[in-house]
């Protein structure tokens, strides 16, 4: 109510009921999703925790690589930043995999280093549209791995985080100055630069 007071007296002229109605109905809904969440993440962390648990490494090895073929199939273009040997493959599916249990455990360590990895993103060129279908894809083979539905929702929640958080920093990130560099023309960086501040 403090805000919504303060915006109130900011917008004098412009502030109408409308306004007061959205504004209710945003913080009555976020209200309620963070009452549908309270408790879930000590729960959710315990179950992504135990989710690779006793799996054997061929089994771990064969969830590595299905998620690589129906992302690929399911978007193309990633074959396009994904150029690597099936090992390098295979250790960034681990590092997301760590990723997904380290998010509940030490989430502002986890954000601080997703923005990071988000930024080298930036760096590669990597289009933000590419994080949905990898998650989808990662989701959906998880699917034939997770021991129960909640093991299988800690993974998609945490994940699914995982990617807003990097496609944010992706979008923030995307100055036209890197766009040009990952162009690779000198005539765009110029520009760039010279309309930098």
């Amino acid at each position: 109510t403090v805000m919504l007071a303060s915006l109130r007296a900011l917008l004098p002229k412009s502030w109408s009921s409308e306004h007061e109605v959205a504004w209710i109905w945003l913080w009555d809904n976020i209200e309620r999703l963070l009452k549908a969440q309270i408790g879930k993440p000590a729960a959710f962390s315990r179950a992504i925790a135990r989710m690779f648990e006793g799996v054997s490494d061929e089994a771990l090895h064969r969830f590595r690589h299905e998620i690589f073929l129906l992302f690929f199939a399911t978007a193309p273009a990633g074959q396009d930043h994904f150029k690597q040997s099936t090992t390098r493959l295979h250790f960034i599916i681990d590092k997301v995999l760590k990723m997904t249990v380290d998010i509940y455990k030490q989430p502002g360590d986890s954000v601080f280093m997703l923005g990071a990895l988000g930024l080298r993103h930036v760096g590669y060129g990597v289009p933000s549209d590419l994080f949905g279908p990898f998650v989808s894809a990662a989701v959906e083979v998880a699917k034939k791995f997770a021991p129960n539905a909640e093991a299988l929702e800690a993974f998609r929640w945490s994940l699914s985080l995982i990617a807003r958080i990097l496609v944010r920093v992706v979008s923030e990130g995307s100055t036209i100055v890197m766009r040009a560099i990952n162009a690779n023309s000198a005539k765009l960086i110029r520009k760039a630069v010279a309309c930098a501040p």
